[in-house]
């Protein structure tokens, strides 16, 4: 799969780990920045990585902030993004079964760097079951 990165300062590190881990698992990275730990408008980069996910150019994609709050409901307003903020195995595996997330983001604050790498693992090896739970976010008009 290709994956979109975007993340502001706070979540500059996981986002280099997560980049690095990715042609691990087999996917490619694109990288929508940002490329320092200098103080950003996460929107900036955000958005780009979610609306790469919108339109079909990535797969999937990964955000990343100091909380991942802010960075979540950012890619949440991109039509056709389901961006899920997960902070462990569990959410991370329920957001793609039930919720068929294409977006997932982290909060670099929030956890450590190896559970950030093991929801990402999770969080990409899990299918979306489809069908009997409620209907795709993304499926229901405003």
């Amino acid at each position: 799969m290709k994956i979109a990165l975007g993340s502001d300062h706070a979540g500059f590190l996981y986002k280099e780990k997560i980049k690095e881990l990715l042609p691990s698992l087999g996917h490619e990275a694109v990288d929508f920045g940002t490329h320092s730990t200098e103080p950003v408008d996460y929107p900036k980069f955000i958005r780009p990585a979610a609306e790469a996910v919108g339109r079909g150019e990535c797969d999937r994609g990964i955000v990343l902030g100091g909380s991942g709050n802010g960075e979540a409901m950012a890619a949440n307003k991109v039509r056709g993004v389901r961006c899920a903020l997960c902070w462990n195995e569990e959410t991370a595996r329920l957001s793609r079964q039930h919720n068929d997330a294409n977006v997932l983001s982290l909060g670099e604050r929030m956890i450590s760097e190896e559970m950030a790498l093991l929801i990402v693992r999770v969080w990409l090896s899990t299918e979306f079951e489809g069908g009997r739970h409620i209907a795709r976010i993304a499926e229901i008009e405003p």
